[in-house]
């Protein structure tokens, strides 16, 4: 037996934790601090595995944030954990530096997908580039829209009207996404940003920002939630302040996170990857849409004209496996 421990994550932990191990600058790093991750430990060992359990699955999150002499010890453990319990091992969102070491210690690794960035120095949306953007900016301030950053104290139950809202148009089948989305609320409340989008002071849409830490500091731009109907440009238009605040605090970059089966490219695969699932990977863009909208993710961070794109990948103990595959989406409350 391992004498590794896991528990229900402690917030300060892995604060810590991906504070200090910033190496391979995953830009959803902070996620890791989501109320329903589990955590992973070993004795005599800096570093931190977090993950969700998915039926026979273990979805980790972000590769271990750990210092570079530990990693491989730390996702060795972890594996071995998995397989006394008869569990597999899946990670997702690993950055490249992750993926290879994964690939080293013999995993199978694809490209799952990519996240994008938006130097914000010497950014505008001046130029023919942005005109619809701006259009569609102007028309939601004119229809009576004023955006502010909040405490979520403040609009804690109108934060909740509009999930309802925007789950409820989603039709009866849809469920709020979970582990590779941020959250609002909880003890990680008081790092985030919130800014809040109204209409005759009533709270028609917001956007959470999550810190992101290490290479490429600044925010992400999580979770975002509108009323359905109503004017159109709204997300854009609170997206629009929430750019002009950081740009005049100096924040270098905004993120925009991880969007699955976006940016794929041979040139980003690892010699030990599975040809059958980078397969699988494109036909997901092309065809996926029910299970993640994709494309339309996609359609919304290309608007702002993204500089920087950071492929992202999974990795499977063994072979590639769709069923494994299929348990992140589990995990995620996909289904």
């Amino acid at each position: 037996m391992t004498t590794a421990a896991t528990r229900e994550a402690s917030s300060d932990v892995i604060l810590e934790a991906i504070r200090k191990h910033t190496q391979a600058g995953n830009p959803s790093s902070f996620l890791a601090m989501n109320t329903g991750n589990e955590l992973f430990t070993l004795p005599d060992t800096d570093g931190i595995v977090v993950y969700r359990r998915a039926a026979r699955h273990l979805v980790q999150f972000g590769g271990p944030f750990a210092a570079p002499d530990s990693c491989e010890r730390l996702l060795t453990a972890f594996d071995r954990y998995a397989r006394e319990q008869e569990l597999r091992v899946v990670a997702v969102q690993l950055q490249r530096a992750d993926a290879e070491i994964y690939a080293r210690m013999g995993w199978t690794v694809n490209q799952m997908g990519a996240s994008w960035a938006v130097g914000l120095a010497d950014f505008t949306l001046r130029g023919t580039r942005f005109m619809q953007l701006r259009n569609k900016i102007s028309r939601a301030f004119r229809n009576g829209l004023q955006v502010r950053e909040t405490d979520i104290g403040d609009v804690r139950e109108a934060l909740a009207a509009i999930d309802a809202g925007w789950l409820a148009d989603k039709g009866e089948h849809a469920r709020p996404l979970e582990f590779l989305v941020g959250q609002t609320g909880g003890a990680a409340q008081r790092h985030r940003r919130l800014f809040v989008g109204t209409i005759d002071g009533a709270p028609v849409g917001y956007i959470s920002y999550s810190p992101v830490l290490g290479a490429r500091a600044g925010w992400m731009h999580d979770l975002s939630r509108r009323l359905p109907g109503g004017s159109p440009g709204v997300m854009e238009a609170i997206n629009s302040t929430a750019i002009e605040v950081f740009r005049a605090e100096g924040v270098p970059w905004l993120h925009f996170g991880f969007t699955p089966f976006t940016g794929l490219d041979p040139a980003h695969e690892l010699p030990c990857h599975s040809p059958a699932f980078a397969w699988l990977m494109s036909f997901l863009w092309e065809h996926g849409e029910d299970l993640y909208p994709a494309r339309t993710q996609l359609a919304y961070k290309e608007k702002w004209g993204p500089d920087v794109m950071l492929p992202e990948y999974v990795a499977f103990r063994g072979q590639a496996s769709p069923v494994s595959f299929a348990h992140i989406f589990r995990a995620c409350n996909a289904f």
